[in-house]
């Protein structure tokens, strides 16, 4: 278990003003973690500080741009020159663009990929070699969806990025273990937060979108009736911090997914030929053919379950 003590070790949590960012600082914190609140609003940094004891000397906020390097790197080094060292990285923060593809322009992609997928890939860049280099135990976490998992509605853009950094942990971890860093792919379902009010955050440069049109309505509307039915984002965190101690590869938290889930993965291998493959080809292929990454995850998971 890379991180399975968590007491003591500092976690650098981007979109940690709110949400389930801020619901994992708030459990992390609880659990004898520093936290390094890092957000694009420095007023809502401000709001979320507010929430922990006074004068807590192990909650620190910073402003961070993810799309932004040059940003990342200060706000890095502000985290170091606080705490002194970063074990837990979580990519948390995320923009729910929602809208057909057919009518998606180059903004609308320019935006949701800097930040959904940049942001991770800039964090990576620039925390991992931290880590690294203090040698202690630690781990990184992004937030996924199940969106990352499998396609639903009108967010051909965000479950793009989400699945692209579900790729990316799974080809991360065998990395990092030598090096007691573990990995996970965080792929909730829905949660009670502001996600979808994420459009008035949009840059300028970015604003050459059809998108914006009834945003607001959409926003109030999920805001009103949907989001309040989802998960609490302190439980979120409870069950984030629970895969880290655990090392869990993907850390699942919806139940009601499943199926979704399996309905897809069954479509998929129904639709593999059933034709004999050359031998040799499979030799060939053996890396692929036979990931020891998913089975040991299944056997890990099994094991603990008591499965046989």
């Amino acid at each position: 278990m890379q991180m399975e003590r968590v007491e003591g070790a500092v976690a650098f949590i981007t979109g940690g003003a709110s949400g389930m960012g801020l619901g994992m600082a708030q459990v992390f914190s609880r659990a004898g973690m520093r936290v390094v609140i890092a957000d694009i609003r420095q007023d809502a940094i401000d709001a979320a500080v507010r929430r922990f004891p006074p004068a807590n000397p192990g909650v620190f906020g910073v402003q961070l741009d993810v799309a932004d390097r040059s940003s990342y790197v200060r706000a890095a080094d502000a985290a170091e020159a606080t705490f002194g060292k970063i074990h837990v990285l979580v990519n948390n923060a995320g923009v729910g663009i929602v809208g057909s593809l057919l009518t998606a322009t180059y903004a609308d992609w320019d935006w949701g990929m800097a930040v959904n997928l940049g942001g991770v890939i800039n964090g990576i860049q620039t925390i991992l070699p931290r880590i690294r280099r203090h040698g202690e135990p630690g781990h990184i976490v992004t937030t996924s969806s199940m969106s990352g998992i499998f396609a639903a509605g009108l967010a051909g853009i965000y479950t793009t990025a989400k699945y692209a950094v579900v790729g990316l942990m799974e080809s991360l971890r065998p990395e990092l273990e030598p090096l007691s860093i573990g990995v996970s792919a965080f792929c909730p379902g829905l949660v009670d937060t502001n996600i979808g009010d994420v459009d008035k955050l949009r840059p300028a440069e970015y604003r050459d979108s059809t998108y914006g049109s009834g945003a607001a309505e959409r926003a109030a509307f999920m805001r009103e009736h949907i989001f309040p039915h989802g998960m609490s984002p302190i439980e979120i965190g409870e069950r984030v911090l629970e895969g880290i101690r655990r090392n869990d590869l993907w850390i699942l938290t919806h139940s009601e997914y499943r199926e979704g889930a399996q309905q897809r993965f069954d479509a998929i291998l129904a639709s593999f030929p059933t034709d004999p493959a050359p031998p040799e080809r499979v030799t060939a292929e053996a890396m692929v053919v036979r990931n020891p990454l998913f089975v040991a995850e299944l056997e890990r998971r099994l094991a603990r379950s008591g499965s046989t």
